[in-house]
């Protein structure tokens, strides 16, 4: 622990979020299963995890940047301009393997100019973010005078919509990524100074760590996940959409907020997020297999989040005070 924090402040959020999200999930997926017949078909239950995938592993990059201290409001636009990205080397003639691994560092780049302004200029996250969102969304539009980029090679579509027996590579590269935040997160310097970057970062500063390198590989990371999501995108697609991904921070953020890192930085869980992941997408599943209409699954989904996290925050405070 390095000197100068409270124990209590800074750490792995504790399991009763986790215990607590996952018990409303049984719940849903009970209702849900006697409600309608095709909700636990494994092609339903595929679908769910498919479109999950790609969520969750834009909300581990969310995790690490707000268990920072942070928020990155630009990883929907990084997810467009790298799919861009992506499109146009596959129309240059470059090989899908080589393009797919030049878009995700892309996405590395697009973090690492965030983490640069954030850490070297001392500007809050949120305006940068918002004004990059801004700045890559408006790229990628410019670049495609705002028109999807077609005629890729078929072996592009493998990575999105492939099969690995009967589950898709999209879902594997989820658990994957998921694996190894945890251990980054437990296991490793880069995580616990992410957690005390949020925690108190004058004290991490006083003991000697850069900090300003920290906190821009940790926007790095996101801008890779966000890279990744792009990838993802365009191979399911087949196209380049430059409005994709639009929006999509909104509930990246929602459900690493839900999962029970904390805003205020110095908290994270990498189990609550992805569990997180999962239940929003059952809702969304669920509400739709029930013929819901879209406005009713933004309240329901809304009304989650803030009873969710409204419970962990009362319950952190009370730790806090004991």
């Amino acid at each position: 622990m390095i000197k100068g924090y409270d124990k209590k402040s800074v750490g792995i959020e504790k399991p009763f979020t986790q215990l607590f999200l996952l018990g409303i999930m049984i719940l849903l997926v009970i209702f849900l299963s006697i409600k309608s017949p095709y909700f636990l078909t494994w092609n339903n239950l595929r679908n769910i995890l498919d479109h999950t995938s790609t969520q969750l592993i834009m909300a581990i990059g969310m995790t690490f940047v707000i268990s920072s201290g942070g928020i990155d409001l630009s990883v929907g636009s990084i997810v467009a301009l790298t799919g861009i990205c992506i499109g146009l080397m596959l129309k240059g003639g470059v090989s899908v393997v080589l393009s797919s691994i030049i878009g995700v560092l892309i996405g590395g780049i697009l973090g690492a100019i965030n983490g640069v302004i954030i850490s070297k200029l001392k500007i809050a996250p949120f305006i940068v973010t918002i004004g990059s969102m801004s700045l890559f969304r408006g790229i990628s539009l410019v670049i495609t005078e705002g028109m999807p980029i077609y005629g890729f090679p078929p072996q592009i579509t493998y990575f999105g919509k492939g099969d690995l027996g009967k589950i898709n590579p999209p879902i594997i590269l989820g658990i994957f990524m998921a694996i190894l935040s945890v251990f980054l997160l437990k296991y490793t310097k880069w995580g616990q100074y992410s957690l005390a970057l949020g925690g108190n970062e004058e004290a991490l500063r006083r003991v000697g760590v850069s900090v300003n390198f920290y906190k821009t590989t940790i926007y790095i990371f996101s801008g890779l996940m966000a890279g990744l999501a792009g990838l993802i995108y365009i191979s399911r697609l087949n196209a380049a959409e430059p409005n994709a991904g639009f929006m999509l921070e909104s509930d990246i953020i929602a459900a690493v907020i839900l999962g029970g890192t904390s805003m205020k930085g110095g908290k994270a869980s990498i189990g609550g997020t992805v569990i997180a992941c999962l239940l929003l997408g059952v809702v969304r599943n669920g509400l739709t297999l029930l013929s819901i209409s879209s406005y009713y699954q933004q309240l329901f989904i809304g009304a989650i989040i803030i009873i969710s996290v409204s419970i962990s925050e009362i319950r952190q405070r009370r730790q806090i005070q004991i």
